[in-house]
Formats: C-alpha cells, structure tokens, sequence
C-alpha cells in the first residue's frame, strides 16, 4: 500500500512538472486561442440546444419530475387526430454524467423520420433534483423504466441509445427488468460508455499518478460540494472562460478543430450542472459494474461506438464492451473523442439507422416463423 510520504512525493513531482512547464502552457493556450477566433469566423451549426419537442413530466417513485420531450415523425403529426395507429417505434435517448438532452441536438435534428424521445436524468437538465444520498446508476435506471412505461405504452416497441453515463443506466435496466429486453426493448445502441473498470481511471490523467488521482479525486469532489467551497468552485466555474474552453475541447473532443460553438455548447451543458450533482454522480459511476447484465442485452441487436481519442473512458473499455455483449456489433470511430454524438454526428446517425434496420430485419424474421 503506498505511503502518504510517496502519494505527496509522487504529486509534488507532478506539480514540480506543471510548474516547469507553466510557460510552455501558457503559450500553446495563447496559439489555441488564436487558431480558435479564426474558426469562430466560419459558420456555427444551426440552432444548437434550441430544438424542442411536445413535453411530458414523468414523476418519478421519490417524487422527482423528470423532464421528457417527444418528437413524433412528420407523417404522424400529419395524422394526428384521425384516428390513426401509434408509430410502431419509439426511439428513447439518454444522455451522460453532467450533461441533458440538449446534448442530443444533431441526432434530433437528423433522425426526425422516427418517433424520438428525449429526457434529462434526474439532477441534470430540467428535471428536479433527488434528496441527498440517492445518486446511483441503479435509480437511474429505475427512472428509465417509468420513462417507457409514460412515453411508449402497451405493446410499442422501443429501441434506447446511451451516451456514456447513458449507456450504463440502459445496463441498469437491463439488470433490473432482463424480461423487457426481446419483448419491449428490441435494440440498444451503446456510445462511448463501459460496464465497468473507471476505477483505473481516465486516460487524461497522467499515467504514473493515474492511481492516486483516481482514489482522490471523489474525495476531493465531496469536499468541493460542501457549504461556502460549493459556492466558491460554481463561481470559478463561471470565470475561468478560455481555460475552461480550452479543457472541454481537450477532454471532450479528438478533433481540435472541432467548430469553438460545439465546444462551447458542451462546455455551457457541463457548467450548469451543479458541483454537488457533479461530486454525486462522479463517484457513482467510479463504483460502476454491470458486466452481469450484458448477457441480457444481447438478447437484442446492439451497436457499441467508440471513439480512439475518447479521454474520460478508455477506448479499451469500449472494446472490452462490445467483445462481451453476444453478437454486438462495434463501430470504431478514428480521432474522435468522448462527445462522439456531438463531433461525428453522421457516423452516429448512421449507426443508429443501421441499428434499427437490423432491428426491422429482426421483427420480420420473428414474423416469418411464426
């Protein structure tokens, strides 16, 4: 076991680096500035986090609201009040640790042929906040279960994209209600996310201290929650502008020339969430494992996306996660990062579009021996 005098030996030489390389630092900010007021210069996505759809409060067993927005395809809406059938496929997104639905913009914006539904996890978004204690992955997949039962009821079948923190809440299901999976739930995509092993921590953390960070870093999150410190890390979260700019791009994407309004877009998601939310949730998902629950969602047909600069989960986790999922099928996704659904969002699309024709093949197969 390793002696304080060793983990403070270990972070000294770690800051006695930092401290080296503090001008080295400075001066690549300074040029990754500049390079990024030149791409604010060309034209930014349309409309980012302003997409809504019809709402929908699901209240949940403890009594928290959880926001829920519906898109219904261009043909039912058409339809709407005629007495016509319900879309035989709802499509439920659920979004990760710090951020909300809003996180799903180009999804929404280019798989409006299908019946989308999107929520924010409870503590996230606009949905209302748990008492204290209560963060788990296992609630939140509790949650998820009375989202299918409010937005896809009786016998429509729903397919559940995950991002990240998202995914393991859709393995929280799966451990919780395995009988939904082949019956209600006939496909899961999974991006960006793990069954477990984030206890080794992230791939941003720097290798010989990764250890120690990892045991500290709930630690010091809980105490970073606590009374006037809360107060004061949100009101340095607001004013640390292009530092703060600069991390999520390092953290969050693979690209660095991702457009600065995408990054900014994630970054403004990410601050709003509170650091008490952020101290729960993070170490929540430090404990993560839900490797048992892979055999049931291979029941169904299944898509893992990885991206191989992903810096918060390793993409060895991902891979690790499609090899044990029966019959998954793996999209690798070069230079992207962990805001894969916001960098590459064609190659998500494409890969949910794919997920649903195998699932469609699936149901006429079904339909065929029957």
């Amino acid at each position: 076991m390793a002696t304080w005098r060793r983990i403070t030996g270990v972070a000294g030489l770690a800051a006695g680096a930092v401290a080296a390389g503090a001008g080295v630092v400075v001066a690549a900010e300074r040029i990754a500035i500049g390079r990024t007021q030149v791409l604010r210069s060309t034209a930014a996505p349309d409309h980012l986090g302003q997409l809504r759809g019809r709402p929908l409060t699901v209240l949940t067993d403890d009594g928290v609201p959880l926001h829920v927005e519906i898109d219904e395809p261009p043909e039912a809406a058409a339809q709407s009040g005629r007495d016509a059938p319900p879309q035989p496929l709802t499509i439920i997104f659920c979004h990760g640790y710090t951020l909300n639905q809003d996180c799903w913009h180009f999804q929404r914006a280019g798989l409006g042929q299908h019946r989308l539904v999107f929520w924010d996890q409870r503590d996230h978004g606009r949905s209302g906040r748990s008492a204290a204690g209560v963060a788990s992955i296992e609630r939140l997949g509790a949650d998820l279960d009375l989202i299918i039962k409010a937005v896809a009821p009786g016998d429509m079948p729903v397919v559940l994209v995950g991002h990240s923190m998202g995914g393991m809440t859709i393995m929280a299901l799966a451990g919780q209600h395995p009988e939904l999976f082949g019956t209600k739930v006939t496909g899961v995509a999974l991006i960006s996310t793990a069954a477990s092993g984030l206890s080794a921590g992230s791939p941003w953390m720097p290798g010989p201290v990764r250890p120690v960070l990892t045991r500290a870093l709930p630690v010091v999150l809980r105490g970073a929650a606590t009374g006037y410190r809360a107060m004061l890390v949100e009101h340095g979260r607001r004013v640390t502008g292009d530092l703060s700019f600069l991390s999520t791009r390092f953290i969050g994407f693979g690209n660095p020339g991702v457009h600065p309004a995408v990054v900014d877009f994630l970054e403004q998601m990410i601050r709003s969430t509170p650091i008490e939310v952020v101290a729960a949730f993070g170490e929540a998902l430090y404990a993560v494992d839900m490797r048992d629950t892979l055999a049931t969602l291979g029941r169904v047909p299944v898509v893992t996306l990885t991206g191989d600069k992903d810096r918060l989960i390793s993409p060895s986790l991902g891979l690790e996660l499609a090899q044990a999922i029966p019959s998954a099928e793996l999209v690798w996704v070069p230079g992207a990062g962990h805001a894969v659904i916001l960098e590459a969002p064609e190659v998500v699309n494409e890969a949910i579009t794919g997920l649903i024709a195998r699932v469609d093949a699936s149901a006429a197969a079904r339909e065929r021996s029957a």
